[in-house]
């Protein structure tokens, strides 16, 4: 018997100009946390509507704790999927309390059994004592996570938020994104987040599927797709960086401007091929003592640190970190050095 809670199989769904989601597979464990993580348009809340039930397949499978939910001939109709949902408009009742917007879905559960669930879901988001009071008295990051009790009040079996906090600023969506994720992790809740947003998706997600053009093209743990993409576009869409050309010296070595890098394992591309290697600020620092100088270009204060552009002997102009009290000069060479354990390298 399959042990994951959600998987979806070879999924295509279209709208009437044309393909949105292309050959999509993806599987969630019990209690995991999941993002949909791409830009816009590239059919991450399309899919998130299909898991619901909201959207026809044109082919596929979906299936949660092993019951089938859809094929391109029948569909379990959405309240009856043991789904739920925390949408971008929040959508509170504003004529009722924040006990009884939590306690909306529950009527079908005894009386002791809603308060004690209410209870619990207020201990858990942090407003016991706030029960009585309505939605307009509360702030924008309170209103989220009453939204949130609400949809896991009832313990679905699987939880869907989509874009739940683009309407908050920024410093608050991070901070909520990891809130939420400790709230559901004590509640034991499978979910899966959409959100267009990096440092959201890092904050909540076990892992992340990374979506573009209608296709995952990597499925992986926050730091994989950081530090290891597959894929040019997860390399560049999850972090700043930027690709020079290399060519193989050995079966763990490139050389570069930058002189023989060397890679922790084969690389599996042919001696003197042409190549491409992605590098991120935080792989080149500033540096004293390299005899490697690169000429500065232009520089971001970022508090702790210094976000410097240099300009290499060929040209190309890379993002470099360096101390906030290394306070250079635009123009003035500076030495850099690399910090790299795995060379993330691509074809030319």
């Amino acid at each position: 018997m399959d042990t994951t809670a959600l998987m979806i199989r070879n999924l295509n769904l279209s709208y009437q100009d044309g393909l949105v989601v292309d050959d999509v597979t993806l599987g969630l464990n019990p209690q995991e946390l999941g993002c949909l993580l791409g830009p816009s348009g590239c059919g991450k809340s399309t899919l998130l509507r299909a898991i619901a039930g909201f959207q026809e397949l044109d082919s596929g499978e979906i299936w949660l704790d092993n019951q089938l939910l859809s094929t391109e001939r029948q569909r379990v109709l959405p309240e009856n999927r043991g789904v739920g949902m925390v949408f971008q408009d929040i959508a509170l009742f504003p004529h009722l309390t924040v006990s009884d917007n939590i306690a909306f879905g529950l009527t079908d559960w005894p009386e002791i059994s809603q308060y004690k669930r209410v209870a619990e879901l207020l201990d858990l988001i942090g407003l016991m004592g706030l029960d009585q009071r309505y939605p307009h008295e509360l702030s924008g990051g309170q209103q989220q996570r009453v939204a949130l009790a609400r949809a896991m009040a009832p313990k679905p079996k699987l939880l869907l938020l989509d874009e739940p906090f683009s309407g908050l600023d920024t410093e608050l969506r991070g901070r909520l994104a990891s809130e939420v994720r400790t709230i559901l992790k004590s509640d034991g809740i499978c979910s899966l987040l959409v959100t267009h947003d990096q440092r959201e998706a890092f904050d909540f997600a076990d892992r992340i599927a990374v979506m573009h053009e209608g296709h995952i093209c990597q499925f992986d743990t926050p730091f994989n797709l950081y530090h290891e993409p597959t894929d040019p576009f997860v390399a560049h869409f999850v972090g700043p960086g930027e690709m020079i050309d290399a060519k193989i010296a050995s079966p763990r070595s490139v050389s570069s401007p930058l002189g023989v890098l060397t890679n922790d394992e084969d690389l599996e591309y042919p001696i003197n091929s042409d190549v491409q290697i992605f590098l991120r600020p935080d792989d080149l620092i500033h540096n004293d003592d390299s005899s490697y100088q690169a000429m500065l270009v232009g520089k971001h204060f970022r508090g702790a640190h210094h976000l410097y552009e240099v300009k290499l002997d060929n040209g190309v102009i890379l993002g470099c970190l360096a101390p906030s009290h290394h306070n250079h000069a635009i123009g003035e060479m500076i030495g850099v050095s690399l910090d790299i354990e795995h060379l993330v390298v691509f074809p030319k």
